[in-house]
């Protein structure tokens, strides 16, 4: 099956408040907390998911298998954060995205995702074939 529609150039963007969920306070002593990395990443793969979505048949999805990220500054509890994403190559199934996050005109985050195309209920039945 191919994808004519996911190419390179598609681009989206989500914005998300910072919560109680999303930070630790280990780093953020007085000032109540910050966002983790592993939040941050989070909400970069499902920005990239986002934008190959409408261009894939219902039944089915990506999943990432790569993720190269900076977390170059903090990210406050209960700060606006804007995470973006670019699909910046197609290769059959197989798709390289840049991403990144923004608190207000401040990078707070950086980096690459690889994911790749995947038929829905295909992931469970390899990982019971182990």
């Amino acid at each position: 099956m191919t994808f004519p529609d996911i190419r390179p150039g598609l681009r989206g963007e989500q914005r998300a408040t910072v919560t109680e969920s999303m930070i630790t306070t280990h780093a953020g002593g007085a000032l109540g907390g910050v966002l983790t990395t592993p939040s941050m990443i989070l909400l970069m793969e499902e920005t990239a998911q986002e934008i190959t979505r409408p261009y894939l048949p219902a039944d089915h999805t990506t999943v990432g298998f790569e993720i190269v990220v900076r977390h170059l500054a903090p990210a406050l509890l209960g700060s606006e954060i804007t995470l973006s994403a670019e699909l910046i190559e197609a290769d059959g199934r197989k798709l390289f995205f840049s991403v990144s996050a923004h608190s207000g005109r401040r990078k707070i985050g950086e980096g690459t995702l690889r994911r790749t195309i995947v038929k829905l209920g295909t992931v469970e039945r390899a990982g019971a074939e182990r």
